[in-house]
């Protein structure tokens, strides 16, 4: 997904060593299988330190043929539950990129608000800027 180089910041996909220290660092990450093969994951970390640390982010990936299948919205919804659980007040997704609808339509199925737009904020793998949206989500007020 990451060379897809539609959705996530990264350029160069972790190795294993760079995988398992990103991983061990977030607050959770979580996987879920069909017929023994991984098709879906996330992390789930504070977006920020201190003053703003009960503010959580969280990262999504579902294989492309596994989707339409609502496992998006199932682990989503997970996040949310476990950001709670952890302490977490609110859900803040700093870089949606503009172009993934199926994400933006979820995320305001769910519940989230849009609170702003970078414009030209993420350099797709083809070179072109495209704008990046900010979205909101108030974990202990929602849930």
């Amino acid at each position: 997904m990451v060379n897809d180089g539609k959705a996530f910041p990264q350029v160069e996909e972790l190795s294993v060593e760079e995988a398992n220290k990103f991983f061990a660092d977030q607050s959770f990450c979580a996987v879920a299988e069909i017929d023994s093969e991984v098709v879906v994951l996330y992390i789930l970390h504070p977006n920020n330190i201190g003053r703003c640390g009960h503010i959580a982010n969280s990262s999504y990936a579902v294989k492309s043929s596994k989707r339409g299948n609502n496992i998006g919205e199932k682990l989503v919804r997970h996040s949310l539950e476990k950001a709670k659980e952890l302490g977490f007040r609110i859900m803040q997704f700093n870089a949606v990129v503009s172009s993934n609808k199926g994400a933006i339509h979820l995320y305001e199925k769910i519940g989230f608000e849009k609170v702003g737009v970078v414009k030209k904020g993420f350099l797709n793998k083809d070179n072109k800027y495209e704008d990046i949206i900010l979205f909101y989500y108030d974990v202990e007020e929602n849930l």
